[in-house]
C-alpha cells in the first residue's frame, strides 16, 4: 500500500464502501472489506496528516523553517 497515492485509496475506500453498503456480501467477506476499508482510512489519514505538516512550515528568508500559523481576523 506504501506505492499508493492519497487519491488511489480515496478512490479505492469508495469502492470497498460501495461493496459494503450494498449489503450483498457474505458475512466473512463484509468482514475482510470491512478490514480492507480499515486500513486504507489509517493510510490516507497518514498521508493526509503528512501532508498538513509540511504545508504548516514555511521557508523563511533565511532559509530556516518556520511553523506556519493562520491569523483568525475575526
Amino acid at each position: 500500500m506504501e506505492n499508493k497515492t492519497f487519491e488511489e485509496a480515496l478512490t479505492e475506500l469508495e469502492e470497498t464502501l460501495k461493496k459494503l453498503e450494498s449489503g450483498n456480501i457474505p458475512l466473512e467477506k463484509a468482514i475482510d472489506e470491512y478490514t480492507k476499508a480499515m486500513e486504507l482510512v489509517k493510510f490516507a489519514s497518514d498521508k493526509l496528516n503528512n501532508a498538513t505538516a509540511k504545508v504548516n512550515k514555511i521557508l523563511e528568508e533565511n532559509g530556516e523553517l518556520k511553523d506556519f500559523a493562520v491569523e483568525d481576523n475575526q
